[in-house]
């Protein structure tokens, strides 16, 4: 078996329900990768935290050292685990993130966080095409309402339409029950 890590993007404040931009199932999905980070922690395989922040204090969220860009407790990193500072959607752009895996020998990686139509989007796609296999906790993820060409799409449907393209070619999707029953086998 590959040595792998569990990537965490983007739990922050903002996300959660009195925060600037509120993802429906945020709370059950921190709670998920709450899960999964304690899993790795217990196996003594890597965690990484990825925490977005834009690069103008007029950013609509993760406005720049505001309360609202912090990592929220349910997830918070202990001593010794990699946050990594991304300004874009990808976290394997300007973050160190690609060396801070290959200098582990990191083959697999589990991504868990928000938004599931952006960030882990991003970050799946392009861990894939730098050729790691890819994991994604899919009941680990979040994501909101949003609309197109005057169609309003529920977060629900957001979400399941991006694990499931996801699923088609870049990821295999789990539940963190599923990754968490196969650290201990």
């Amino acid at each position: 078996m590959n040595k792998q890590a569990l990537i965490v993007i983007d739990i922050q404040n903002d996300y959660f329900p009195g925060g600037k931009w509120t993802q429906a199932g945020m709370d059950a999905a921190a709670d998920n990768a709450a899960a999964l980070i304690a899993e790795f922690r217990r196996s003594g395989q890597p965690v990484v935290h990825i925490r977005h922040e834009f690069r103008s204090s007029d950013a609509p969220f993760f406005v720049p050292g505001s309360a609202g860009a912090a990592i929220h407790p349910k997830v918070a990193p202990q001593e010794g685990e990699a946050v990594l500072l991304k300004h874009e959607i990808n976290s394997f752009i300007d973050t160190g993130l690609q060396q801070l895996l290959d200098a582990q020998g990191i083959k697999d990686v589990v991504i868990a966080g928000a938004m599931s139509h952006m960030c882990v989007d991003g970050c799946t796609r392009a861990a894939r095409d730098f050729g790691y296999n890819v994991t994604v906790a899919h009941d680990a993820c979040a994501s909101r309402d949003l609309e197109f060409n005057g169609v309003q799409v529920p977060a629900a449907q957001v979400h399941a339409a991006f694990m499931a393209a996801l699923g088609f070619a870049y990821a295999s999707m789990k539940s963190s029950a599923e990754i968490i029953a196969a650290s201990r086998a």
